[in-house]
């Protein structure tokens, strides 16, 4: 034993050594990461030749370790560490050589690149990385954050602490349209930070709230650490069940929980919202208790107040929160009600399966024991007696083609139970109403006639939904009937959107604010995956940008708008007509519907095409490809060099060393608890990017691999390094904010401003742990996708 250490441990110190001298020496992390992991092996590799380096392991011959097997202890608990009393034997640190360590390493290397970088399940989710960097680079460079926090600043200024809060409130909005940290915390240390030391502002407090505002963009979706993370998280998960269902005596993961071991990104997006809205209201109310505590470092500012006509409170209350909650809440109780609700007539052509047993029950008694423990003797009898029902009838009915009678039978049987309105018409017309009440609240003087009439038209939409659109109508004639009244509801909205434009506050917020309900109504309504989201993100930004370069210099958007109502187009097209013209017999609607299809396509293609002229034209474009290839390459070439580094951690046992000794202690909580606190520490001297790669591989076989929920596992990693942003002397958002701050402002300022968010962050992870329904509830209200 060297220096009286296990061989592996000083693997570990030798590695993990080398990879921060490899972070100081200031190489590119991408490089310093792989070049640290060939370093190591190459000190250990020298080591072990001199036979300096032993590694003691567990006698599995010994009489002690057969009597643990035998009393049912799974072979994976069974460690130095968990029984150290066992007899033990020692090995040279690299069995068979460091030749044969070295040569493994290059053959996994090869295919751990082609998995996860070139060709593996994970690239397609990857490829959302590389546009969601994009869409925020986008949108940064238009200067949505410099309107943003002027408006904001102008709302909240008058508010004790207003100008923190109004900072809190941006980072939050940018965190769900850009999500870059760099870019935002730059911004918003130029233009809020003069201003807070302008009025009076605690420095600490000014530069605190920058910077911890600014990391939001890592937990509110779209996050890109959690596209990262995700992609491991849901490899490490079914990993982990199935070690975990093997250590109790079933075949697979699958046997054990009941239902397959599945983690998506989409999933996690859906998780992360409510925690992210939690940091955000945190820090508002932190900077709020801290200027009535201290009015003199935060004191309330006048501003010039927001363009538009002065709300009364009972207009406000009337317009803002009566008439929105009553059209969202008559729409819910209609859909519970049965009057709103699917309307689908499509009829399989096979029946379906017959159902299983809720458990698998054909198993070993040792997985059955395990199974018990894990469900609850309850849900196993029930289980069993499903089965013995299924048994009994002569197994799980199997599906066999529908003839004509059974067709036409589960098509009447469609009709019958087909709610009077459709899901699509009263979510669109909801919508329109939303958009006319609050149109009515911003300026309550204007002639309501014209919003009148859009009201009008919703009423009439849906009375004609009820009365004359019979399930088994076409979507031509539908469309015929519902044209008036759309046409009615669509000219109230224009009235409507030419009102709200008056007022700053909703034409500042307004345009960002539907790409981000585009980009992540999509993902969490379980509509589609992140990336192609992501896409529909890109090209909204594309869009917005070139549309605001246009208006400042004052040219006609109109080709843009009309590229966006293309694409709405387009999508209500897709979803109301059948656009397959290679069937047998096509009815004439759908041709029309193709052909109309493909013609708002087209336009959106060149209205796509020609809003990248325009910002090429006025030289944003070539800077935002830039920054885009600059980032998603530095992310991948982190990932290929991560890869290195794991290897090497693998081929003298390393990562095997560190999951026996988390799942050494007997309380699940307690390795939890390591774990987080070991990423915790490791955000100090590491990127986010680096502990994704390096640290969440090692630990994730086994903090996925319990009891606890695999989505609130991620969100507290997501939530954790969050502070590796803020947690000197290496957070990156400190350096940015210290790159633009001025000099009267210190570098200890900086540092002292952020510990009070850093422990926000801390409170933040204790109330997650304490109420984990904060992570689960969204994901289970909504659908997967």
């Amino acid at each position: 034993m060297f220096l009286g250490f296990d061989g592996v441990e000083i693997g570990l110190i030798i590695v993990f050594l080398c990879l921060f001298a490899g972070i100081l020496s200031g190489f590119p992390v991408a490089f310093a990461l792989g070049g640290s992991g060939v370093i190591a092996f190459g000190i250990l590799a020298a080591l072990d030749s001199s036979g300096l380096l032993v590694h003691e392991f567990v006698d599995r011959g010994s009489d002690g370790y057969r009597a643990l097997l035998a009393q049912g202890v799974a072979e994976i608990e069974i460690s130095k560490f968990s029984h150290p009393d066992l007899p033990r034997l020692t090995e040279p640190l690299f069995v068979g050589g460091w030749e044969l360590a070295m040569d493994r390493n290059i053959a996994f290397i090869v295919n751990r690149m082609n998995e996860r970088v070139f060709a593996g399940q994970s690239i397609e989710t990857l490829l959302a990385v590389l546009m969601f960097v994009m869409m925020g680079i986008t949108l940064e460079r238009s200067k949505i954050a410099n309107e943003l926090l002027t408006t904001m600043a102008r709302v909240f200024g008058p508010l004790p602490g207003g100008l923190a809060v109004s900072v809190v409130v941006v980072g939050a909005f940018l965190a769900a349209s850009t999500g870059i940290v760099g870019a935002t915390v730059v911004t918003m240390g130029l233009l809020s930070l003069p201003t807070m030391l302008r009025n009076k502002y605690s420095p600490e407090l000014a530069t605190g709230v920058i910077a911890a505002s600014g990391t939001l963009g890592q937990i509110i979706p779209p996050s890109i650490v959690i596209v990262l993370l995700g992609t491991l998280a849901g490899d490490l998960y079914a990993a982990g069940q199935e070690i975990r269902a093997r250590a109790v005596g079933c075949s697979d993961a699958l046997t054990y929980l009941g239902e397959a071991a599945v983690l998506s990104v989409g999933t996690l997006f859906q998780a992360a919202l409510l925690p992210g809205i939690l940091l955000a209201v945190l820090y508002g109310l932190y900077a709020f208790g801290y200027a009535l505590l201290n009015p003199e470092k935060a004191p309330p500012v006048s501003l010039e107040p927001v363009g538009g006509e002065i709300v009364t409170r009972s207009d406000a209350l009337r317009w803002f929160v009566l008439a929105p909650t009553a059209l969202i809440g008559g729409a819910l109780l209609a859909a519970q009600i049965g009057l709103v609700g699917n309307q689908s007539l499509i009829v399989d052509s096979f029946t379906d399966a017959g159902q299983a047993a809720s458990l698998r029950t054909n198993v070993s008694e040792q997985c059955k024991a395990g199974m018990i423990a894990l469900h609850g003797q309850e849900k196993w009898d029930a289980a069993i007696a499903q089965q013995s029902e299924i048994d009994a009838a002569g197994g799980v009915a199997g599906s066999h083609r529908r003839s004509a009678e059974e067709l036409e039978t589960a098509l009447a049987a469609k009709i019958e139970g087909a709610a009077p309105i459709g899901t699509g018409v009263a979510t669109l017309f909801v919508l329109l109403g939303l958009v006319l009440a609050i149109a009515r609240g911003v300026s309550p003087t204007a002639d309501p006639r014209p919003l009148l009439i859009g009201a009008g038209g919703i009423a009439l939409g849906l009375l004609a939904d009820i009365v004359l659109i019979p399930v088994t109508m076409g979507p031509g004639p539908t469309f015929l009937i519902l044209a008036l009244p759309f046409a009615l509801a669509i000219f109230g909205c224009a009235a409507a959107a030419r009102s709200m434009a008056h007022n700053d506050l909703i034409r500042v917020v307004f345009p960002p604010l539907v790409l981000i309900v585009a980009v992540l109504g999509s993902i969490l309504g379980g509509i589609t995956n992140p990336t192609p989201a992501a896409a529909l993100g890109a090209g909204g930004a594309l869009l917005l940008a070139a549309y605001r370069k246009l208006h400042d210099q004052q040219k006609s958007g109109a080709i843009i708008l009309g590229a966006a109502f293309s694409v709405i187009i387009m999508i209500l097209i897709g979803v109301n007509f059948d656009l397959r013209i290679n069937r047998a017999v096509v009815p004439t609607a759908d041709f029309i519907a193709f052909y109309a299809a493909r013609a708002t396509y087209f336009f959106a293609l060149f209205g796509i095409l020609y809003a990248c002229w325009v910002l090429l034209r006025s030289s944003v474009l070539g800077p935002v490809v830039r920054e885009t290839a600059k980032v998603t390459s530095m992310v991948f070439t982190i990932l290929i060099g991560s890869q290195i580094l794991n290897l090497v951690l693998i081929s003298f046992g390393g990562e095997h060393y560190i999951q026996s000794f988390l799942r050494s202690f007997e309380q699940e909580w307690t390795a939890f608890l390591i774990v987080m606190l070991v990423l915790f520490i490791l955000g100090f001297v590491l990127d986010f990017l680096e502990i994704i790669y390096i640290v969440v591989p090692i630990v994730g076989p086994v903090i996925y691999g319990g009891t606890y929920d695999p989505s609130w596992v991620t969100i507290m990693i997501t939530v954790n390094l969050q502070t590796s942003f803020l947690t000197p002397p290496f957070g990156f958002a400190l350096f940015y904010l210290r790159g633009v701050a001025p000099a009267s402002v210190t570098t200890g300022m900086i540092y002292r401003g952020i510990i009070p968010f850093v422990l926000i962050q801390v409170v933040g992870l204790a109330i997650l742990w304490a109420f984990p329904g904060i992570v689960t509830i969204v994901p289970d209200l909504l659908p997967n996708n």
